[in-house]
């Protein structure tokens, strides 16, 4: 090996430079042979491709795009039904769920106290509220009236509380005296020239169809008579105990409201027809391929003078959906699918039009004889360009190869140099060794490198990350300490519960497992006589299950303040929380009523824990009572009731499992008996110092062991005696 000034003969650097200009001069002819070849080649393959390509363009586009239109249109057909669907037995629940509560209402007068209520107020706008409008005529003080409205007045809450939940406009009960009980947040509307207007329920078409069908209804449309858009309604007559009409509940289902929901979802150039069951056009938002249907709504589309439109509706609307088929209609040749709408025995048509589906057709063929003209003509230019520019080509890569090589001898040593001389450098203030220029040559050097730069990245990323985390960790336990304080706060948490009253005295406890738990109790009077209780465990723990314990929460008290007996508040419960149970969580629950004037409960058990009762003077014993279903669990269950005489001085004591299925560092169980030992241990006690006791029982058996369940319970003392 030889130096020379800067050049090393017979080095690293000589040796690169002979292979890599051998190499280039064995490439570079072996890359002109083969491109005369393949030019000559590809000449005769473009023109041959050329014309097959046109001749299957137009065979095989037509079957193509046909396809894709039938498919798309009867997969949105069948979607927008299902959505039509979906939206009418939405309704049809809201208005049956009502119904059912203003014929109980109505059904037992004595059982209710009057609520008052009053007329719409401008003020009232953007807020739910309830308000009652009289047809002309009507007495508003008149005792029969007055006396209905107050009775169903109690519902106001529940159609406040249902319009938003489901994105309601509207909903209100008709009464046959004329009077018209309202929801909306929109009381305003209701004023003509600053003042009330009037308004007859019973000259309305939902009023007057619930009643003569006797069941419950939609209409075919009618135009608002408070907001004045077109809209369908859903109605249901409430009738009394001698069969007279009482009342007709019903809901708003705007027209304009359906077909945003549908076109959203609909494929581009979609159009849509909703048909009644009577073969009438119910909605015809776009006149270019039904103008029949928006021009005369009275006419039945099963002898439409278009067959294809005809036979789709009438075939749909005996429960068949229609496949694609393709008919004439109003300026040609339409897609047509039609399919039921279980919910109201209706049918949506979807159309699509021939035209439109045929036009990427003949785009695509355009376009496709554009680019062979352009392709053609611009590989013979290039092809004559490539045969000048080769040796041009040549001459310059063989001079740049021979300088290529030159400086590459020194490019693969310098790096090395440089990076053994980088770590070097490397101190405590700066550990990471990044990636420069000078390293990236495209081999082992880079590589080596690159193994450097990325385990000291690594390194110094693990330092940073470990910052992270720890204020990460120090955030979500913010947060989580918020939710359980929010949790707490949602719980009867007074001590006294109840300072004013001296005929009992009630306290309950919740101990969640993580920061959030699924377990509730609750305590609260329906009224002055009656006192009802709840305990209850939801599965599952943290986050998911206090969200779904706080919503079980609501709507236990929600149902239960409308006077209904245990039983019935679990049915309720259990019928508001499987229809939209999608994360198919339940809950297990314990409800008792009390009456405070007689010391009779009535009890009711969703597969919760046995409670346990004591006696004056007596010991606690467990109370094997027959369980229910969870909530949640299945739509349709019934529920049992029982009844358990308080005498002055008994005491109940209701718990979650998290008491008896606490568990120390044997994975022992605490177990029933260990829990009455301990409720026995001072049976005298009161209601406060038993759950301390039960607890402190409990923490002595676990001891250091982790708590897997949260730990609930609630006790009552029943002191009997006059109400204060």
């Amino acid at each position: 090996m030889k130096r020379i000034k800067n050049l090393v003969i017979g080095g690293i650097q000589s040796k690169v430079f002979n292979l890599i200009l051998y190499t280039v001069l064995l490439l570079t002819a072996a890359f002109m042979a083969v491109s005369i070849y393949q030019n000559n080649m590809l000449s005769q393959l473009a023109a041959e491709s050329s014309r097959q390509r046109e001749e299957a363009i137009g065979e095989i586009t037509g079957q193509v795009m046909n396809a894709v239109v039938e498919q798309s249109l009867a997969r949105s057909n069948r979607t927008d039904a299902e959505i039509a669907d979906a939206m009418f037995d939405s309704a049809a629940q809201r208005v049956s769920f009502l119904a059912d509560c203003a014929a109980k209402l109505l059904a037992q007068p004595e059982n209710f106290t009057a609520q008052p209520y009053a007329g719409p107020d401008p003020a009232d706008d953007g807020k739910w509220t309830a308000k009652v409008i009289y047809a002309e005529g009507v007495d508003p003080n008149s005792p029969a009236v007055a006396e209905k409205l107050g009775l169903l007045s109690n519902l106001s809450e529940t159609m406040i509380s249902l319009c938003p939940a489901f994105d309601a406009s509207t909903l209100y009960i008709g009464l046959p005296e004329g009077v018209h009980l309202s929801v909306s947040d929109n009381s305003s509307s209701w004023f003509v020239d600053g003042q009330p207007r009037t308004y007859d329920p019973r000259l309305r078409g939902w009023y007057q169809k619930a009643v003569e069908r006797g069941t419950l209804v939609f209409t075919d449309g009618e135009w608002d008579a408070n907001t004045g858009a077109y809209c369908l309604e859903c109605a249901m007559p409430v009738y009394g105990p001698d069969g007279t009409i009482q009342a007709v509940v019903g809901t708003d289902l705007y027209l304009t409201e359906m077909e945003r929901v549908m076109q959203g979802l609909s494929v581009e150039g979609e159009q849509f027809l909703l048909v009644n069951e009577r073969g009438r056009a119910v909605l015809a938002p776009q006149a270019e391929a039904f103008p029949m249907a928006a021009e005369d709504r009275e006419a039945d589309l099963r002898a439409s003078r278009h067959s294809a439109l005809a036979q789709a509706v009438d075939s749909a609307l005996q429960g068949n959906s229609v496949a694609v088929t393709l008919g004439a209609l109003a300026d040609g040749n339409y897609y047509l699918a039609a399919s039921p709408i279980e919910a109201t025995g209706w049918v949506l048509v979807s159309a699509f039009s021939e035209k439109i589906a045929a036009q990427p057709i003949a785009l695509l063929q355009n376009s496709n004889d554009q680019i062979q003209r352009e392709a053609a003509a611009a590989y013979q230019e290039k092809t004559a360009n490539s045969r000048a520019s080769a040796i041009v080509l040549f001459i310059i890569v063989m001079l740049l190869t021979l300088g290529g090589a030159l400086s590459l001898g020194k490019r693969i040593v310098k790096p090395l140099n440089t990076i053994t001389k980088r770590i070097s450098q490397l101190s405590e203030g700066d550990l990471e060794f990044k990636m420069e220029d000078a390293y990236r040559t495209g081999d082992e050097v880079e590589e080596l490198a690159q193994s450097f730069a990325s385990l000291s990245h690594k390194t110094v990323e693990y330092m940073n990350k470990v910052v992270q985390v720890t204020a990460e960790k120090e955030r979500i336990g913010a947060e989580l300490s918020l939710a359980t304080q929010i949790q707490a706060a949602m719980l009867p948490h007074i001590v006294p519960a109840f300072p004013d009253r001296t005929d009992f005295d009630i306290i309950g406890s919740m101990d969640p497992a993580k920061e959030v738990g699924g377990d509730f109790y609750d305590y609260f009077l329906i009224d002055d006589d009656h006192l009802g209780m709840v305990i209850a465990d939801v599965s599952g723990k943290g986050v998911p299950a206090a969200l779904f314990m706080m919503a079980s929460k609501i709507i236990l008290q929600s149902i239960a303040m409308m006077g209904h007996s245990p039983a019935k508040i679990l049915e309720r419960t259990n019928e508001a929380i499987c229809s939209n149970n999608e994360a198919q969580m339940f809950v297990t629950v314990w409800l008792g009523i009390l009456e405070l004037s007689t010391g009779k409960l009535t009890c009711a058990n969703a597969g919760h824990e046995y409670p346990v009762f004591k006696r004056p003077d007596g010991n606690y014993e467990l109370y094997k009572d027959r369980h229910g279903f969870v909530i949640g669990g299945m739509e349709g269950v019934k529920y049992k009731e029982y009844e358990v005489q308080l005498e002055p001085g008994a005491k109940l004591f209701v718990y979650t499992d998290g008491v008896p299925e606490a568990t120390n560092t044997d994975k022992e169980l605490f177990g029933t008996d260990r829990m009455m030992a301990a409720l026995n241990a001072e049976p005298d006690a009161s209601p406060q110092e038993v759950l301390k006791n039960v607890r402190a029982h409990v923490d002595a058996f676990v001891k250091d062991a982790e708590q897997f369940d949260d730990l609930t319970m609630l006790c009552l003392e029943y002191k009997g005696g006059a109400k204060p």
